[in-house]
């Protein structure tokens, strides 16, 4: 009955790491790192962190490297053989604290600033900058976006926004179609429906200074397009929530509208109009941050740390119970390659 057996060294290590590259929960990950130091490093030398980020999130396949940024001093992923341990350890630090972010959070509203919209028309009174405003009326004067007039309803329109940060982890997204109370019989100005794309500029320059009032959608490369979402016909914000929540590599958010249903009376042409947009998520920065390397979406995926080596924490982050699970990313432990395997838990 005293005996204790440890199954890593009863089962063959092949059919381990089989079972573990079954578990989709990542407590069980953080369970199983704080069992033993040998059951840490086997977690950490097979990068099970990593593997549960890229099955969950597929945007994270573009990862081309990770780093570790500390007081202006900058530690890359290294791929040598001298270093590939140091660099496993790091994988592992990044993509735990990373999904220990993206299984705890509260979404919030995500929307930065209004880029551009494809057509506007009446600027700057009808801009898409009012769009961020949740207000329907502001100063005496209703606040709304409106696209120019077209004979032909299944002209679409695009509007862009910047989130939040450059890497952003997006969970739903709200539209209110605007209601002409100025107009009569109260018509309301809705798309069928609405797509949204992720991604980020060929260029940062180039949209420095860029009108809001003209389309820019040929400035951005997008990774991520949703399915389509049927909207209707109402004057509320009609929540559009995915699947599973998706990364936004890059920091822009295409939102497509598609097919118009209204036509002004006065001049019989088909007009789309938004109230309000609203986008619910996480933030990671100042915590995470991403580093765009070429037009395919590649990037290296930052975590930035304190003096004291814990990482920085999200300005909105509010962790869950599996935040109190140690990673095994203590600089302490990492070195103590000796110690006995009895501390079970």
């Amino acid at each position: 009955m005293d005996t204790r057996l440890n199954p890593l060294d009863c089962l063959d290590s092949d059919m381990i790491i089989k079972i573990f590259t079954f578990m989709d929960d990542p407590s069980d990950l953080f369970s199983i790192s704080a069992v033993s130091r040998s059951w840490r490093h086997f977690v950490v030398e097979n990068g099970f962190f990593k593997l549960l980020c890229l099955r969950m999130f597929v945007q994270l396949s573009r990862v081309a490297n990770t780093m570790v940024v500390k007081h202006g001093e900058t530690e890359f992923g290294s791929r040598s053989n001298c270093m590939e341990q140091e660099s496993m350890v790091r994988d592992h630090r990044v993509y735990a604290f990373l999904i220990k972010c993206c299984t705890s959070f509260v979404p919030g509203n995500c929307l930065f600033k209004a880029i551009s919209a494809s057509s506007t028309d009446n600027y700057p009174p009808e801009s898409i900058d009012n769009t961020l405003e949740p207000r329907e009326i502001v100063s005496t004067r209703m606040s709304y976006w409106s696209s120019t007039g077209q004979s032909n309803c299944e002209v679409p329109e695009t509007l862009i926004y910047k989130l939040a940060s450059d890497f952003c982890l997006v969970s739903e997204i709200s539209i209110k179609p605007f209601e002409a109370f100025f107009q009569e019989g109260l018509p309301i100005y809705s798309a069928r429906g609405m797509r949204f794309r992720l991604g980020h500029p060929k260029s940062p320059i180039d949209l420095e200074m860029f009108p809001v009032n003209e389309p820019c959608d040929d400035k951005f490369i997008w990774t991520y397009t949703s399915e389509v979402f049927q909207m209707a016909q109402i004057n509320r914000l009609q929540k559009f929530k995915l699947p599973k929540p998706v990364f936004c590599i890059g920091g822009y958010l295409q939102i497509e509208l598609l097919g118009r249903i209204q036509t002004q009376e006065m001049d019989g042409l088909y007009y789309i109009c938004v109230s309000h947009v609203k986008v619910l998520g996480l933030p990671l920065a100042p915590a995470l941050d991403v580093e765009i390397l070429d037009q395919s979406g590649n990037f290296v995926l930052k975590q930035y740390v304190q003096a004291d080596d814990s990482p920085v924490t999200l300005r909105e982050f509010k962790p869950c119970s599996i935040t109190t699970f140690d990673a095994g990313w203590s600089d302490d432990d990492a070195s103590d390659d000796d110690a006995s395997d009895d501390e079970f838990i």
